[in-house]
Order: structure tokens, then C-alpha cells, then sequence
């Protein structure tokens, strides 16, 4: 297996260009390379910010919606819910054995961040579809130094990929 990528579109306000997904799948290789990761799989969804304001209320108790959710499966944190998957047959693989997890992106969101920034969409969703990506495999910024270590990442990766900021 390689690092792999699954995308949709929840959302009806803006299309989804197809080579955002062909943009998506070079920031996963080269974040992925970065952090020496070979495999695994990422599930990207677009929606509104009226859907990632429910899940940011379900899931984190934020009652408001936000740019990105990351839903990391490997995660084993102490707040994390237990995922259990029953398997009649032993001897078959668990499902999604090689799932990252999922990224959730307020497509509405990233528009208005994109313009307040002075920057293209894409760029946006390339930061957000990054800083997501970094979460699911254990990096966060609750303090100032862990922030400092992901933003310097998710900026060399969007580097990489022709995404420099403007």
C-alpha cells in the first residue's frame, strides 16, 4: 500500500475543480514524505460551514463552525472514543486497518480565509487540507512551541508543492 487519498464534495455553493484532487494528492505525498510516512489512507470531505459547525458541536463542543476537523482513526488518546469493529470472521482484516482518518473542510469557510489573507482557494485548501493532515498523525498546537513546529512544517510542505504564501 502507499499513502492514499479519497475526496468528495457535501457542499453545493462552490465545484470542486477536479485538479484539486490531483493538488491534494501531491501534498499528501510530499507531507507524507516529509514526516516519513509510505502508508496510509485520508478522506477529505468539502462542506458547508453549516455542517462544520454540527460536527464542531458534536465532537469538540464548539458552537460555532471552523475551517478544518481532523478525525484521526490511529489516535489513542485518552479523551478519544473507543472504536470497536466487529468482525464475524476472525481471520478477515479489521476494516480501514491502514486509515489515517478523515479531514473536514468548510469550503465557505476557506473562501472568506483566502480572501482576508490575500491569497488563492487553493493555497487555502492546501494549508487547511496540510494543517489537517498533520493533526491526524499526532501534531497539534496547544502552545506556542507546538505551534511553531507545525506551522514551519505545514509551510515547508506548501512550499514544496508551489503554495508559498503571498
Amino acid at each position: 500500500m502507499s499513502l492514499k487519498l479519497e475526496w468528495s464534495s457535501e457542499q453545493e455553493a462552490f465545484d470542486i475543480p477536479a485538479e484539486w484532487g490531483q493538488r491534494l494528492e501531491q501534498l499528501l505525498q510530499l507531507a507524507g514524505e516529509a514526516e516519513g510516512m509510505t502508508e496510509g489512507e485520508v478522506v477529505v470531505t468539502f462542506v458547508d460551514n453549516a455542517r462544520i459547525h454540527e460536527l464542531n458541536k458534536e465532537y469538540r463542543g464548539i458552537d460555532r463552525p471552523t475551517d478544518v476537523l481532523s478525525f484521526a482513526m490511529q489516535e489513542d488518546g485518552e479523551d478519544e472514543p473507543e472504536i470497536v469493529f466487529e468482525v464475524e470472521d476472525e481471520s478477515e482484516p479489521l476494516p480501514y486497518p491502514d486509515s489515517l482518518g478523515d479531514i473536514v473542510i468548510s469550503v465557505e469557510t476557506a473562501r472568506s480565509q483566502a480572501e482576508e489573507y490575500g491569497h488563492s482557494l487553493e493555497r487555502e485548501i492546501g494549508f487547511l487540507f496540510v494543517h489537517g493532515f498533520l493533526h491526524l498523525i499526532g501534531y497539534d498546537h496547544q502552545d506556542e512551541e507546538a505551534e511553531t513546529v507545525m506551522t514551519a512544517k505545514q509551510e515547508a510542505v506548501l512550499q514544496k508543492a508551489g503554495l508559498p504564501r503571498t
